[in-house]
C-alpha cells in the first residue's frame, strides 16, 4: 500500500459534503438503525443488553485510497458504512457479536461468542451492582455486625472480578465497601475511600445476586475475621469547602484576543482540525475515547491512525481477593464511555472548542456525551533561542502548542490524556494520573511492605499504570520499518588515541516481536521510510519515538496478571498490519485469560522491513503511595513524544515569528522594574527583543 495508490478497483463516486466519512463515528440515526437491524433477527420479547455500538471501520485497503483521494481531490471511492454491536440476552451468559452494514441494511454476522468471553461493564449494571450488594438480606447481617451509627451511609465500589483460573466462566463482580464520613453523612461527595469497610460481596453479572460474600484480611498474612464494632478514625475530604482555602492565589487569565489559532470543520460526527501546518481528524469511540486519523504536517503523510490501546493497573496485595485486582479500564469499561463533560475556567483554559460525541447506552438507544474533547492552544515555553554575544542581539521564538485533551473517571482514579501537537513537528500524547487512591482497611499500627498507610487504619497498595499507545504510521508514506540507533564508545586505537571517541549505529527491526530501550547505549526507535531520502544529507526521513523509561510489569510470567497484560512486558511491540488488531490486550480483558492480544501477535514474527507495520508503545508508572496522594493525588505526568529525524531540511519551527513584547504584551508589576527593565534593541523586521550584555571576558 502506498500514497500513490489512490487508484482503486472500488467504484468511485463524486464526493458529496452529506455523506457521512467512513472513519465519522456512528451518528444517533445510525445507532438506532444498527439495533433495530440487529433487533429484528431476534423475537420481539428478546431482552437484549447492549454493551457497545461502535463504528465498524472500513479495512485499511479501502479507507487508504479514500483519505489519499478526499486529499488530493480525487473522486472517492464507495465505501459501505457498518456498525460493531455486542450485547447479552439480559441475565444469561450468551454473549454475542455482531457487523451491521448500514449501507445494505442488513445483518453481515451475528455470532455468539465462547466460554470465558466477558463484555466490559457499564455505567447501568454497575448502579444495579451497587443495589444488589446493599440490599443483600446476608450482605445486611454483616454490616449489622459493625454496629454503624444510626445514619450512615454505605457506598459500593463494583470492580471487575479479574482472573485466577477459578470459575472464569461466570461475569462475576468483587464490590468493595465503604462509608461516608458519619458524622456528615449527608455529604455526597464524602470521601469514602477513607473510611473503608472489610466486607465484600461477590455479585453474578449473570443473575444479579450475591453470591458469596468475602471477608477483607486486615494483617500481615492471610488471616480474616468477623467484622468488629466500628471505630471512628476520623474523616479525610478533598472537597474544596472542607478546606481552609489559601487566599493568595491571584487570577490567570489565558487570553487570545485575536481568536484562536485553529479551525475546526464539521463533517458529521467527526472533524477536520487544521492548526497551522498540521491537519488531522478527530473520532471518538466507546473504548478508545478519542482516535486521530490521517495526521499530516504540511501536506505530509505521518500516522495513519493513533489512538490509547490499552491500559492495564496491576496491584501489588498478593491475599485473596486483592490478588484479582487488575484492571483495564479500556477493555474492561471503555475511555469514551467514561468521558467527563469538560467545563470552561476549569479542565482547560484560555480559548477553548470542544468536541461532542454520541455513544450507545445498554438499551442500544443513543447517548450524547457532550464536551468530551477540548481543543486549545497554549504556550510551552521557549521554543528555541540563540544570542550573538558579539552584537547582544537574542533572536528568540515561544512555543505554541495545540492540546486534544480528555478527561475519564474510572471509579476512583482519573486520567487526563492528550494529545499535544508543536510548530517543531512533533507531537506528544500526555497522560496525567490523579484521582484517588483505591484503599482498604487495616488494623491499627499494622505497616506492610506492599503498601502505604495514608489515614488511620487505611491501606493504599502499590500499583503500576501501564499504558499501550498505538501508532499505525504512514512516514511520508504506507510503507515504512522499524530501526534503532546506539551510541557506542569508539575502541581506543591511533584514530581514538585518547578513548573519547563514540559513534552511532543503525539497526534495522527485521521481524515482529517485542523490542526494548536501553539507556545504557541511548537506544532509540525511528520509524523509517527508505524510499523517501532527506535532501540535505541523503538520510531516510523518519520519526522517531521518546518513550520514558518504566518498571514492566512485576507479577512472574506464569501469572494470570502477566498473561492478560499482553504488552506490558516490553517497550515497544512491533507487528505488520491486520484488520481488527486494535486492543494490545486482546479485544475482551473482563476476566480475560490472555492469549488474543499483542504478543500473541509478534509471535508470528511476521516480516516487517518495509511493511504496513504498527507500532505499541508502552510507558506507564509504578505507583508507591505516598501520604502527600491522599485524599486527592496530585498530577504524576508521563509523555511520549514522536519527533522528526531527517523528515525536514531545517529546524521546522525556524518560520514562527520572534517573541517580542510588542505581540506578547508581558506586564511589569512595579515600578521599580520598569525602571530597571532590559533595553530593547529594534530587530530588522521592527519587532523588539530582548538585549544582554554578555562581554566576551565571560565566556
Amino acid at each position: 500500500m502506498s500514497t500513490e495508490a489512490v487508484s482503486t478497483s472500488l467504484p468511485l463516486r463524486a464526493a458529496k459534503q452529506t455523506d457521512a466519512h467512513p472513519l465519522a463515528p456512528l451518528s444517533a440515526d445510525e445507532i438506532r438503525s444498527a439495533v433495530s437491524i440487529l433487533k429484528s433477527q431476534w423475537p420481539a420479547n428478546a431482552d437484549l443488553h447492549f454493551k457497545i455500538v461502535t463504528l465498524e471501520e472500513p479495512a485499511k485497503a479501502e479507507a487508504v485510497p479514500y483519505v489519499e483521494a478526499e486529499f488530493h481531490g480525487y473522486n472517492l471511492p464507495n465505501i459501505d458504512r457498518k456498525a460493531f454491536l455486542n450485547y447479552y440476552i439480559r441475565k444469561t451468559n450468551k454473549f454475542h457479536e455482531a457487523i451491521v452494514n448500514l449501507t445494505k441494511q442488513s445483518v453481515e454476522s451475528n455470532v455468539r461468542l465462547g466460554p470465558n468471553v466477558h463484555a466490559p461493564g457499564d455505567g447501568e449494571e454497575v448502579m444495579a451492582i451497587e443495589r444488589v450488594a446493599l440490599e443483600d438480606a446476608g450482605v445486611q447481617a454483616e454490616i449489622a455486625k459493625l454496629k454503624l451509627p444510626e445514619g450512615t451511609q454505605l457506598v459500593i465500589d463494583p470492580w471487575i472480578y479479574g482472573a485466577d483460573g477459578v470459575d472464569d466462566d461466570e461475569r462475576m463482580w468483587q464490590t468493595f465497601m465503604y462509608m461516608r464520613d458519619p458524622e456528615n453523612s449527608s455529604e455526597a461527595d464524602s470521601n469514602h475511600y477513607a473510611l473503608p469497610l472489610t466486607i465484600s460481596p461477590v455479585v453474578s453479572g449473570e443473575t444479579m445476586k450475591v453470591i458469596r460474600i468475602d471477608h477483607l484480611p486486615t494483617g500481615k498474612d492471610n488471616t480474616i475475621k468477623e467484622p468488629q464494632p466500628y471505630k471512628h478514625k476520623g474523616a479525610n475530604e478533598y472537597i474544596p469547602e472542607a478546606q481552609q482555602l489559601r487566599t493568595d492565589v491571584k487570577p490567570l487569565h489565558v487570553s487570545q484576543p485575536e481568536g484562536a489559532g485553529f479551525t475546526v470543520t464539521e463533517q458529521g460526527t467527526s472533524q477536520i482540525i487544521e492548526w497551522q501546518k498540521w491537519s488531522f481528524r478527530v473520532g471518538f469511540n466507546h473504548r478508545e475515547g478519542m482516535v486521530l486519523y490521517d495526521v499530516r504536517y504540511d501536506g505530509r503523510n505521518l500516522f495513519y491512525r493513533l489512538s490509547l490501546s490499552d491500559m492495564n493497573i496491576p496491584y501489588a496485595d498478593p491475599r485473596h481477593p486483592f490478588h484479582k485486582k487488575s484492571a483495564f479500564d479500556l477493555g474492561d469499561a471503555g475511555a469514551g464511555v467514561m468521558a467527563n463533560d469538560l467545563k470552561l475556567g476549569c479542565d482547560c483554559l484560555g480559548s477553548i472548542h470542544y468536541l461532542s460525541a454520541v455513544l450507545a447506552d445498554h438499551k442500544g438507544e443513543p447517548m450524547d456525551m457532550p464536551n468530551v474533547v477540548c481543543v486549545h492552544e497554549q504556550d510551552a515555553g521557549i521554543g528555541w533561542k540563540h544570542t550573538n554575544y558579539r552584537t547582544g542581539r537574542a533572536a528568540v521564538v515561544r512555543s505554541r502548542e495545540l492540546v486534544l485533551q480528555s478527561i475519564i473517571t474510572v471509579s476512583n482514579y482519573e486520567y487526563i490524556l492528550a494529545f499535544i501537537f508543536n510548530q517543531a513537528g512533533e507531537l506528544d500524547y500526555e497522560v496525567r494520573a490523579t484521582g484517588v487512591l483505591s484503599t482498604q482497611p487495616i488494623d491499627e499500627g499494622i505497616e506492610v511492605p506492599w503498601g502505604t498507610v495514608v489515614h488511620p487504619g487505611v491501606l493504599a497498595t502499590h500499583h503500576q499504570h501501564i499504558f499501550s499507545l498505538r501508532v499505525d504510521p504512514a512516514i511520508d508514506g504506507y510503507h515504512n520499518r522499524l530501526v534503532y540507533d546506539e551510541a557506542l564508545p569508539m575502541p581506543r586505537s591511533d584514530f581514538n588515541p585518547h578513548g573519547t571517541g563514540y559513534y552511532t549505529q543503525e539497526t534495522v527491526v527485521e521481524t515482529s516481536g517485542g523490542y526494548d530501550l536501553d539507556f545504557n547505549t541511548n537506544r532509540t526507535f525511528k520509524i523509517q521510510n527508505v524510499d523517501v531520502r532527506n535532501p540535505i544529507n541523503g538520510k531516510p526521513v523518519a520519526y522517531k519515538i521518546h518513550a520514558p523509561p518504566f518498571q514492566k510489569i512485576i507479577s512472574d510470567t506464569e501469572s494470570f496478571n502477566h498473561k492478560r497484560a499482553e504488552f506490558s512486558d516490553r517497550n515497544i511491540y512491533a507487528v505488520k498490519y491486520r484488520e481488527n488488531e486494535l486492543f494490545a490486550g486482546g479485544k475482551y480483558t473482563n476476566q480475560s485469560r490472555g492469549g488474543t492480544g499483542v504478543r500473541g501477535w509478534a509471535n508470528r514474527k511476521d516480516k516487517i522491513v518495509d511493511e504496513d507495520i504498527v507500532l505499541f508503545v508502552q510507558f506507564g508508572i509504578n505507583h508507591i503511595p505516598r501520604i502527600e496522594d491522599f485524599p486527592v493525588m496530585p498530577c504524576e505526568i508521563i509523555r511520549v513524544a514522536m519527533k522528526p529525524v531527517n523528515f525536514f531540511d531545517k529546524n521546522p519551527a525556524i518560520d514562527v515569528p520572534p517573541s517580542t513584547q510588542e505581540f506578547n504584551k508581558s506586564t511589569l508589576l512595579s515600578e521599580a522594574h520598569k525602571q530597571a527593565s532590559v533595553e530593547g534593541t529594534v530587530t530588522k523586521d521592527g519587532g523588539v527583543c530582548c538585549s544582554v550584555s554578555t562581554p566576551s571576558s565571560k565566556l
